[in-house]
């Protein structure tokens, strides 16, 4: 996509949506960890709906040891994958408390040296609670990235490297929320909606529908 096309499609985000934000719920730095870890093959409605009573219970690093892996597991059974991601939250918290105090910490390196985080979990971390112009590639950012022809790549580390290229200085802040909501509630897996998408004149997509 050109940059004149690359600024459009922003430009017209950004008037659908001026303040974007993630439809995860958290009240901390570390409950927005936790809520990540726990959205990986799972939906956000599904997460929030696990959390909001285990963050009342396990607010914090220490509170979230006492209750334990079994207690984790218990507490996020609904979600998929539960039993995995309990285990790594557990462990997450135990080098929180060794290594940061019980603080999150606003670094990639440190954020990737925790059980279960990689790249796209560290990158949201560091856009939604620390203010970072980073760029997480999930699989409705990678969708939409390729169809569009905005950033095109076989893997989310490309797609990334693609749209950190691409993207104005101005939209890097809040362009994977965008992305991220496009393709949830437009740019579909399925039937993507292109009769009501806003940017369906600069998408490269060769199969859009009209219906």
């Amino acid at each position: 996509m050109n940059p004149k096309n690359c600024r459009l499609l922003y430009e017209r985000l950004e008037a659908d949506n001026p303040a974007p934000k993630t439809e995860l719920q958290y009240g901390s730095p570390f409950q927005l960890l936790v809520a990540v870890m726990l959205s990986a093959q799972a939906t956000d409605v599904g997460v929030n709906k696990a959390t909001r009573r285990l963050f009342q219970d396990a607010p914090t690093p220490e509170a979230m040891l006492s209750l334990g892996e079994e207690g984790l597991r218990e507490a996020i059974k609904t979600i998929g994958l539960y039993r995995n991601k309990a285990k790594n939250v557990i462990a997450a918290c135990h080098l929180l408390l060794e290594r940061h105090g019980g603080e999150l910490p606003c670094d990639r390196d440190l954020l990737e040296a925790l059980p279960g985080v990689g790249r796209k979990t560290a990158n949201v971390v560091l856009n939604t609670a620390f203010n970072q112009p980073t760029i997480a590639v999930d699989t409705h950012v990678f969708r939409v990235a390729n169809r569009t022809g905005l950033a095109v790549g076989k893997t989310a580390r490309e797609v990334e490297d693609g749209l950190e290229r691409v993207t104005p200085a101005r939209f890097r802040q809040n362009a994977h929320h965008w992305l991220i909501l496009h393709g949830r509630y437009v740019c579909k897996a399925r039937k993507p909606e292109c009769q009501r998408c806003t940017i369906s004149d600069l998408c490269a997509w060769n199969e859009k529908s009209v219906a």
